[in-house]
C-alpha cells in the first residue's frame, strides 16, 4: 500500500524546503519508497478528519496501510527501520544514529526555533533588541558543540543517516542568518546532504507546490 503523506497547501516558507514534511519526503526519497501527498490548507489542519490524524492540526502526518503516524521523528525513525539505507547494520551504530536524531530535534533544534518564533512574535517589541544576544548565544552553544564534534568528518558517526537527515534539516532553518558563518565545517556539511540525488528530489517535489501557487 502507497504511503500517503500530509504537507501544506501554501507553505509559510514559499518552496525553500524548511517545512517540516521536507524530511518524510527525503527520508522516503533514500529508501526508494513512492508515497502521495495530500496537500492541506490551514482551515483544514484544524478539521476533525486531520486531528484524528495528528492531534495538534499541524503537518506532517504518515498513512500506511491502517498505520497513522504524526512528528517528523517518529515517521523518519518508522522508516528507516523499515526500509534499509537509513540506519546502520551494526546494533551499536544503530543506535548512535536513532541518539543524533534525537539531539537534532530535542537540543539543537528548540533554540533554533525559539530565535524563529522571538523575531516573527517579538520583533516589534522595544526588549527584543537586548534579548536577541541570549537567544544567539543559545543558539551559538550548540552549533559550537555539534561543529566540535563533526570535526573534519564527512557525516557525524561514519556513513549518512537518519541522524544526519534530522540534523541538516535543523540546521538548514539558520541559512539566512550568519549564525553558521562562525563554524567552517558546518555549512560544508549541510551542502553535501543538499547534494545527495534524494534529498533534491525530495526538495524539487516539495518547492512544485509552491512553483505551481506562484504562477
Amino acid at each position: 500500500m502507497t504511503v500517503t503523506i500530509t504537507a501544506f497547501e501554501s507553505s509559510p516558507d514559499r518552496g525553500r524546503g524548511q517545512a517540516r514534511d521536507m524530511r518524510v519526503r527525503w527520508a522516503l526519497e533514500e529508501v526508494g519508497q513512492p508515497y502521495d501527498v495530500r496537500l492541506l490548507s490551514f482551515a483544514a489542519m484544524k478539521e476533525p478528519a486531520h486531528i484524528a490524524l495528528q492531534p495538534f492540526g499541524q503537518i506532517p502526518t504518515y498513512e500506511e496501510d491502517g498505520l497513522a503516524l504524526f512528528e517528523t521523528g517518529a515517521i523518519v525513525l518508522h522508516i528507516a527501520e523499515r526500509h534499509p539505507g537509513l540506519l546502520p547494520g551494526d546494533a551499536h551504530a544503530r543506535a548512535r544514529a536513532v541518539a543524533w536524531m534525537f539531539a537534532a530535534l530535542t537540543t539543537v533544534e528548540p533554540p533554533i526555533v525559539e530565535r524563529e518564533a522571538a523575531g516573527y512574535a517579538e520583533g516589534d517589541k522595544p526588549w527584543h533588541r537586548e534579548r536577541m544576544p541570549m537567544l544567539d548565544g543559545r543558539v551559538h552553544a550548540r552549533l559550537q558543540a555539534l561543529s566540535h564534534r563533526l570535526g573534519d568528518a564527512e557525516w557525524l558517526d561514519g556513513a549518512f543517516s537518519a541522524g544526519d537527515l534530522m540534523m541538516v534539516t535543523v540546521l538548514r532553518r539558520l541559512e539566512r542568518t550568519d549564525l553558521l558563518d562562525a563554524y567552517a565545517n558546518l555549512r560544508p556539511y549541510i551542502a553535501r546532504a543538499e547534494a545527495r540525488p534524494a534529498y533534491r528530489r525530495a526538495f524539487d517535489a516539495q518547492h512544485a507546490v509552491f512553483a505551481r501557487l506562484a504562477r
